[in-house]
């Protein structure tokens, strides 16, 4: 089986992140905008949704967003001690 260039997470983030901006584009032409607005609408949606749903999804795998980076860190310093550094 091949090996599929986006993880699941990332293939999550970018489906809700067309979807978001798929309503936002057809909220945009129901209200009577043209369709080039529309679609810059859409993609400006789409390109905040990235953002809130990876950070969402962050949130729910790791209780707060801080959290990846206080266990990265104290790996560091595990590493450290194990290889006799001040850590």
């Amino acid at each position: 089986m091949a090996r599929l260039p986006l993880t699941n997470r990332t293939a999550l983030v970018l489906l809700l992140a067309v979807l978001a901006g798929v309503g936002a584009g057809t909220l945009a032409t129901l209200a009577g905008d043209g369709p080039a607005r529309s679609a810059l609408c859409g993609l400006a949606a789409a390109g905040g949704a990235v953002q809130v749903f990876d950070l969402l999804i962050t949130q729910g795998r790791h209780g707060d967003p801080s959290a990846v980076r206080r266990t990265r860190s104290s790996a560091r310093r595990t590493r450290s001690k194990a290889r006799g550094g001040r850590g």
